[in-house]
């Protein structure tokens, strides 16, 4: 798919008391369609209790499955892991996928209460602790000795792994300097909206004197031409189900979706690179998950011969 990758969000969340989608069949699926990249939900209690399924389990069960597809975290919250085992095992997954790994990270938000609680992490402090984790980790997956902390033992984690990229997620200005200061990449929640924020990244990371990050962004469609897809006021209290997958606000939920034919995809696609994205990340928003992933694989297809 030349000139925008696009990447999926495998099925590894469902609504309550459903479970989770097949997500080895799913990874294998996205590579056949062409896809650039899958990507995993991180999470440790997800809202009030959604099923989820963990994102390192997942992205490692789709490694196995797959050949040639990328596999994304989207976006691992690094102040809920202790930083030498996030390190261990994103070294882990570039041994085991061949070095296919795209490690999105984040602070993570304010729905998952339940999460900080869980972790015995202090939310105030999810700022610092990101910081905090993204300047050791690089070391700490090169298998460079790395002190934690002052006065502490150098610690070297076995075998080294090749970095992966990085990409720092969010639209706050803190995450947008995040990015700056750590990031390969800024992955943005939206796809609209995109240059003024990019603009921003590139003069800090001027600043610093490191290179521009590259630009990946997120959308959550419902593509037209699935029979299981749900007409647009289910979608909409799909979305915005306070127990479910999503908990978008009301008053955001009908912006917060693209709901179109392939065609119509392919436009929304199309703005989101002239905007500055060089990925999109696409989640989608109900139906059949093989069903979606064909139609978007039809817009992609549309996309990249107009």
């Amino acid at each position: 798919m030349p000139g925008l990758d696009i990447g999926v969000v495998l099925p590894s969340m469902s609504m309550p008391r459903e479970l989770p989608g097949d997500v080895v069949a799913a990874a294998r699926h996205a590579e056949d369609l062409g896809f650039e990249s899958v990507w995993a939900v991180d999470q440790l209690i997800a809202g009030t209790g959604t099923p989820l399924i963990d994102s390192t389990v997942v992205l490692a069960a789709a490694a196995g499955a797959t050949t040639r597809v990328r596999l994304g975290f989207g976006a691992m919250i690094l102040p809920l892991h202790p930083v030498v085992w996030v390190a261990k095992q994103i070294a882990s997954l570039q041994h085991v996928s061949d070095g296919r790994i795209i490690f999105g990270v984040g602070a993570g938000g304010d729905r998952h209460e339940l999460s900080w609680a869980a972790a015995g992490v202090p939310r105030r402090e999810r700022g610092r602790r990101t910081d905090a984790a993204l300047r050791v980790l690089p070391g700490l997956i090169a298998g460079e000795a790395v002190k934690l902390e002052a006065g502490g033992p150098a610690i070297r984690l076995a075998p080294p792994a090749t970095v992966p990229p990085i990409l720092v997620g969010g639209m706050s200005d803190a995450a947008i300097t995040r990015a700056a200061e750590y990031g390969d990449g800024w992955f943005a929640m939206a796809t609209a909206g995109l240059t003024g924020p990019a603009a921003r990244l590139a003069e800090l990371a001027a600043a610093r004197g490191r290179p521009v990050p590259e630009v990946t962004a997120a959308m959550t469609v419902a593509m037209l031409g699935d029979p299981a897809l749900p007409d647009e006021d289910a979608l909409v209290r799909r979305l915005t189900d306070v127990d479910g997958m999503f908990g978008i606000p009301a008053e955001f939920a009908r912006q917060a979706v693209v709901i179109g034919s392939p065609e119509d995809i392919a436009e929304r696609l199309a703005e989101a690179a002239a905007n500055g994205a060089a990925r999109v990340v696409v989640t989608f928003a109900g139906g059949d998950w093989h069903r979606q992933a064909e139609l978007l694989a039809e817009a992609a297809g549309r996309l990249s011969t107009d």
